[in-house]
């Protein structure tokens, strides 16, 4: 008797409301192992041997009736379980990868556990009793785990399926597409200047209105502001409503920016989007409604275009064959009283924005951790510790502890490596060069920026 998956657009949007071998060696298991940093192996033990070449024709029709037939058809039954069994039974841990993606949409205990089963025999792992998505993933993500030949039509077909509104979103490009998953929300497709059309999503906001600090009496002098100083102009953009709109389209001090705030990873950016190629209109940034390693997936509504959020780059698209590279303005986290008093000539967003809610993520909903798997965690500070990074001229990423350098700075001490300077500015940490320029520096946690940038420096202090 086949059970209904449940997995039409319409009726996932009901449930969001309501939240080839037989054997390898022992050796080849060390072999896998041997490249993995200790500390991984601490954190969730030794990967399982890793097949390489393609995959058999059985594998391939199994493949298809569990991942893509059981999406097309809406359903699960005898055929999709005959096919999870052969898959499992294959003892190839890279077909976990598309399971993975199957169990982040899939509805119902029982359907998640069979899933959970499947992946935890081919990772060899003990089937997880909660949180199955999770710690399957991570897992995944830790040992760095290979996809499996043709991954990315299986896993279009399971994410466009779902949500038809990401068909131009997964095509090949210079992303991982393993580590993209889905963070909960429908993709905001919603054309330029939109800021208060309705949707069924995080809404960016597009030429937002602001006001003079003497206005703002809604701000308290405690609530958290991202600073922007561009061209001498000073705006103050409130974590309040970053956190409602999580983007931002904006002009500042006669440039043209995108600012995306990741909620998860504790990191505002500002990007400039009029420095790009002839030819190339201005991006307009957008939330996916995807993320990788708990990091939301931003992209050009215009043309589709996916962008690494940390580092601005287009990697997929028509942005990514024109090699658009965004740059970045530094971004200061601080109160908004210190603020103001540093720059009383700022306009801050208006309170409007906020939509009337007031959330405070990083001390409610994330407080104890990321909430979307991660995989590894570097250990040399707390997977929560605010960090400030920046690259260097050489091109070498660093990340500062923010309250060791601010301790340092407050104390007088200077902070220098290569051309980057550290200062203090309005009550947060800003990176110039040896002239003051703004070098582009953000605050942002630390498993955030050393998941994008594997191989940082950490300052020692």
């Amino acid at each position: 008797m086949a059970t209904a998956f449940g997995l039409a657009p319409r009726l996932l949007v009901l449930a969001m409301a309501l939240v080839v071998s037989a054997l390898w060696s022992t050796g080849a298991r060390a072999e896998s192992a041997a490249k993995l940093p200790a500390y991984v192996i601490e954190q969730v033990g030794a990967p399982p041997a890793i097949p390489q070449g393609g995959l058999s024709e059985e594998l391939k029709s199994a493949v298809k009736v569990a991942f893509v037939d059981s999406i097309e058809g809406s359903t699960w039954g005898t055929d999709q379980e005959v096919a999870l069994r052969t898959i499992a039974e294959s003892k190839d841990p890279r077909l976990a990868w598309p399971i993975s993606d199957l169990m982040r949409f899939a509805p119902g205990h029982a359907l998640n556990v069979q899933l959970a089963n499947a992946a935890a025999t081919l990772l060899e792992i003990d089937t997880p009793q909660e949180n199955h998505w999770g710690i399957v993933t991570d897992h995944l993500i830790a040992w760095d785990v290979p996809a499996p030949p043709d991954y990315l039509a299986a896993k279009r077909a399971i994410f466009t399926g779902v949500i038809p509104g990401w068909d131009k979103i997964f095509v090949e490009g210079e992303i991982d597409w393993r580590l993209v998953s889905w963070g909960g929300v429908l993709i905001d497709d919603r054309g330029y200047d939109k800021t208060d059309e309705q949707c069924n999503c995080i809404p960016a906001a597009d030429n937002p209105e602001v006001s003079s600090a003497a206005e703002a009496t809604w701000l308290k002098d405690s609530d958290i502001v991202f600073g922007v100083v561009v061209n001498g102009e000073a705006r103050a953009y409130p974590r309040r409503i970053m956190e409602v709109r999580e983007m931002v389209n904006d002009t500042l001090g006669g440039r043209d920016l995108g600012i995306p705030y990741c909620t998860l990873c504790g990191a505002a950016q500002a990007y400039f989007t009029d420095e790009v190629p002839d030819g190339v209109e201005r991006p307009i940034l957008r939330t996916s409604g995807l993320l990788i390693r708990s990091n939301k997936v931003m992209y050009d509504v215009r043309t589709h275009s996916v962008f690494d959020t940390f580092l601005g780059h287009a990697v997929t698209g028509p942005l990514a064959k024109k090699g658009v590279k965004l740059s970045q303005a530094g971004v200061v986290t601080t109160d908004w009283g210190t603020w103001k008093a540093q720059y009383p000539e700022t306009t801050v967003l208006v309170e409007a924005l906020a939509l009337g809610r007031d959330f405070d993520f990083r001390n409610g909903r994330d407080a104890n951790g990321p909430i979307f798997p991660v995989g590894d965690v570097d250990p040399r500070l707390p997977v929560h510790e605010d960090i400030i990074g920046i690259i260097t001229a050489s091109g070498k990423p660093i990340a500062f502890q923010r309250s060791k350098a601010m301790a340092a700075l407050q104390g007088g001490k200077e902070i220098g490596v290569e051309n980057v300077r550290l200062k203090l500015d309005a009550g947060g940490i800003k990176a110039v060069d040896a002239n003051g320029n703004d070098l582009g520096s953000h605050q942002a946690f630390w498993f955030a920026w050393s998941q994008f940038h594997p191989d940082t420096e950490l300052w020692s202090g």
